[in-house]
Order: C-alpha cells, then structure tokens, then sequence
C-alpha cells in the first residue's frame, strides 16, 4: 500500500515532531531572542533614558542650594554602603535563583528567590529610614533644590526595587505547587515583613503607635510565623519540572540586575561625590 504523504505547512515545512510543539520555547527569531527577553531588553533601553535624565538633572542643580539642609550636614555614607552592599548581595543570590531552576531544583531556587527577595526589602528598610531620618533634620523635596532632586532619583529607584520584589515574590509563588508551600510561603514572607516593619517602628520610632511592647508582639508573631512557613517549605515536596518557567525568572533576572546597577551609579553620583557638597556654605553660616 502506498504511504500517506506527510502533513505539511503552508509554506511547504514537513510537519514537526509533537515534542517540538508542546516545549514552545525556542523561539525562531532574527534576533535569536525571544520575544518576552526581547521586550524586556527594549524596556530596559527606555529606562536607562529615564534615570540617564534623572541623574543629568541631579548634576545640573548639583551645589545650586540657596539655603540648607546641604548633603554634607546628612548624608551618611557608611549607612548608605551597607545598604548598596546588601543590594549587590541580591544579585549573586538572583544568579543562584536562576542556577537552581535551570538545574531543575525548585526548591533550591525558591530558596534564592526570596533570599533576593528579602535582600531587595532590606534595602528598602534602609532607604525608608534614611528618608525619614532626613526629614526629622529638615530635608523634604520641598525644602530645597537638593531635596527635590534627591528625593525624586531615589524615590523611583526605590519604587522599582519595589517592583522587582513583588516579580520575585510572584516568581516564588510559581515554584510553590502544593497548598501546603503555598500556605508555608505566605507565612514566611508576612513574618518576614512584619518583624521588619516592628524593628523599624521601635529603635527608630518612624511608627509611634507600633513602639515597645507592641512591637515584641508583633515581632514575636513574625518570627512564629517565619519559622512555621520554612518548616511547610522545607519539607520534601513531590519532584516536578520547573525548568520551563526559568525564561520567567531569567526576565526578572535582568530586571533585577538593572536595578542594581543603577544605584551603583546613583551612590557614585549622589553620596561618594556629592557627600561633602554644601560643606564651606554650612560653615560659614554656623552649621
């Protein structure tokens, strides 16, 4: 009997091998991208414009101050090292994210997921005690030029930290299958931020009402909380293929490292160069 001739398209391919229809994830582009990691490259170049003008106005108004506070009376660069060193770490904790997703280890990349994660939320448990501690020595975007470029660099720059946690949480909800990880990931990270949002509140009074004894409760709740969702994490889960969501955290992935290395510019630029500036007009007005 004479064979069937083989299915084809209209553009006269042979039919593909089922297997290549149900990965869907090589893509054939000009580019040899794919369309996601593509997108994410155009949006990145559009931010780079973005912060390239923040920074640029920074610089123009740069030492235009006709009154205090000056960087030099508030800027606290060893303060603001520890936390661009706690932002840095969360790089090298998103390559071992990625490291262990690709190897086909959810758990082992969800573990680095919300250590990036947490680290990314440290810097901003940083930034949002560094802005009020600003603001109790009388420096608001208000006040003067300073103050308004300064607050409007960081303030994005902080909000797309932001951002990239909420990805990297949404990312580690993904690797959570089960009711029991996902049950185990919501305890953990509202344990997380509740201890950091009742130490922030009580040793450095930026919450009045959360201060003294409701800020143990709330920490020792946290922690409570903490331990019992590692517990539900940690426990051995059934083994599944997570390699196919690893193009979603390697675009995060890039996301993320962008913003690190935007504020590697934004420290340069506001706090290692222009942390004495102001310095001989605070002196001579008897600051």
């Amino acid at each position: 009997m004479a064979q069937a001739p083989a299915a084809t398209y209209p553009h006269g391919q042979a039919n593909l091998p089922a297997e290549s229809h149900a990965s869907g994830h090589a893509e054939n582009t000009s580019t040899g991208l794919g369309h996601r990691k593509l997108l994410m490259w155009t949006f990145l170049g559009s931010e780079c414009m973005f912060f390239g003008s923040l920074i640029a106005t920074y610089l123009v108004y740069r030492n235009q101050n006709l009154n205090g506070p000056y960087p030099s009376e508030i800027i606290d660069v060893p303060i603001t090292s520890l936390s661009t060193f706690v932002l840095l770490m969360s790089s090298l904790a998103m390559v071992l994210a990625l490291n262990g997703i690709q190897r086909n280890k959810p758990r082992l990349g969800r573990f680095w997921t919300l250590m990036t994660a947490a680290l990314g939320s440290v810097f901003l448990f940083f930034q949002v005690f560094e802005f009020h501690e600003f603001a109790i020595h009388g420096l608001t975007p208000r006040t003067n030029l300073f103050g308004t470029t300064f607050f409007t660099l960081t303030g994005f720059h902080g909000a797309h930290v932001t951002l990239g946690v909420v990805l990297l949480l949404i990312m580690a909800f993904v690797f959570s299958r089960s009711g029991r990880e996902k049950l185990g990931l919501v305890l953990a990270v509202s344990g997380f931020y509740a201890v950091g949002v009742a130490l922030l509140a009580h040793f450095f009074k930026i919450i009045p009402p959360i201060v003294g004894a409701p800020a143990f409760v709330i920490t020792a709740l946290g922690l409570a909380a903490m331990a019992g969702g590692g517990y539900l994490l940690a426990k051995p889960a059934a083994v599944r293929n997570v390699k196919a969501v690893s193009e979603n955290l390697e675009i995060t992935g890039l996301y993320w490292h962008f913003v690190d290395i935007v504020w590697i510019v934004i420290f340069t630029v506001v706090y290692l160069i222009s942390a004495n500036d102001g310095l001989g007009l605070a002196q001579g007005l008897g600051h």
